[in-house]
């Protein structure tokens, strides 16, 4: 699968502006000599946000006290980045370490912009948290580094649950359903505000059952929306969305579903911790009355299904820095560091021992839990064209939703991811 990077514009679906960085020239390989790296300065892109003051200010002196070189954080914007990185990794002076999303590395491996860090794998991530580590992995090789995700939560309102009479939260799916039908009974309030095209919580669902959005024939990938295990996923979408009064043709962007929350008639919704503050910022004084619980599964001992999201650590194979750049990454991705920013940040780190940093905070608390077993969609190049707009997998939650069998409405929508996948092989 390896194929030119330029190419990979089109494949991935990332026409946005070009826009190109470098980083420094003036190098001697990024091999140490008697004063360490002095004299070089390594490049790192991180997106806008994911770097905190502190964090970023310690990271700098540990490294550069231990180096005896510069360290230079470009801080990137979302909007625009696929195109901007797949554009800098086909040049010859890339920057060193990027920041990548989690599900985009596998497209960015498949160019042969990213260098192999098995070695890194080796030194410093063996007890990195499997589940969040998938990401980093390309046909067998290590292009990346886990360093902070994030995943979703049940956002409830306390006052409504206590007015249907519920005190505690629920461990298991079926005390989450009794729940839902005891606030339905004994409220006035909406029990869950769940749109129709909530698809990353359908995207956990299906990964909770076990089932995979695609499957290989021959050479290439194909829909496997009709396997049964799928369909089981969306029955258990629907049988929460029959407790919403949301629309079944519109997802959580629309309207935004922490404002609907906001007005205080909503027992929960499903969302990341961060949404809490959208409520907050529409109404004030719903804030004493939120509580967050880690999306419950069939059984107390293992937690729903849940899309992981989050960012990697790479380097360029372009960069002439490789040692130094992963000097780096030793030190930013120590447990240390790691520890700091889970802290600071309020993100999953990439060990389960480091989540002792995130007492405190409810929100990540409540999905600390859930990331051992989550997921991702299809770690594969070819995916990222299946969730252009139109996504035809919302078509078809919304077609399930409003009567279709899961096995007709996978029918109605297989033939265009197929066609979109075969576009991007």
């Amino acid at each position: 699968m390896n194929r030119k990077l330029i190419a990979a514009v089109g494949v991935a679906g990332m026409l946005m502006s070009v826009a190109a960085c470098g980083g420094d020239d003036g190098d001697d390989g990024g091999k140490a000599g008697a004063d360490g790296y002095k004299g070089q300065t390594l490049t790192v892109w991180a997106m806008d946000g994911s770097t905190p003051d502190g964090w970023t200010e310690d990271v700098t002196a540990a490294f550069e006290k231990k180096t005896k070189a510069k360290l230079k954080f470009e801080t990137q914007q979302w909007n625009g980045i696929q195109q901007k990185i797949t554009t800098s990794l086909s040049e010859e002076n890339p920057p060193d370490v990027l920041e990548v999303g989690n599900t985009q590395t596998p497209a960015y491996a498949a160019t042969g912009g990213l260098a192999d860090l098995s070695d890194l794998k080796e030194e410093i991530g063996a007890d990195w948290t499997k589940a969040l580590n998938e990401s980093s992995v390309y046909e067998g090789k290590q292009y990346a580094a886990p360093w902070y995700f994030a995943n979703r939560v049940v956002i409830y309102n306390k006052k409504v649950w206590a007015d249907a009479g519920l005190t505690d939260a629920p461990k298991t799916r079926a005390e989450f359903f009794d729940a839902l039908k005891a606030i339905d009974k004994k409220t006035d309030a909406e029990p869950i505000y769940l749109p129709g095209q909530n698809w990353y919580f359908f995207d956990g669902l299906t990964i909770g059952q076990g089932a995979d959005l695609v499957k290989k024939e021959g050479d290439k990938y194909v829909s496997n929306l009709a396997d049964p295990k799928v369909g089981k996923a969306m029955e258990l979408y629907k049988q929460y969305q029959s407790y919403s009064k949301a629309p079944k043709d519109k997802d959580e962007a629309t309207p935004q579903q922490a404002e609907v929350f906001a007005k205080g008639n909503v027992g929960a919704f499903i969302g990341m911790g961060w949404e809490a503050g959208t409520a907050i910022a529409a109404n004030k004084k719903i804030e004493k009355d939120i509580g967050y619980f880690t999306i419950p599964g069939e059984t107390v001992s293992e937690p729903e299904g849940v899309f992981l999201g989050g960012s990697n650590f790479a380097v360029a194979a372009g960069s002439k820095k490789q040692e130094l750049a992963k000097e780096f990454l030793k030190i930013a991705l120590s447990d240390k560091f790691e520890g700091a920013l889970a802290k600071e940040n309020g993100v999953i780190p990439n060990k389960e021992a480091l989540q002792i940093h995130l007492a405190g905070n409810g929100a990540a608390e409540a999905a600390a839990p859930a990331a051992a077993g989550g997921g991702t969609t299809p770690l594969i190049p070819e995916w990222a064209a299946v969730e252009n707009d139109p996504n035809p997998i919302k078509a078809y939650m919304t077609a399930v939703l409003k009567g279709k069998s899961p096995a007709a409405a996978a029918k109605q929508v297989e033939a265009e991811i197929n066609k979109r996948l075969a576009q991007s092989s």
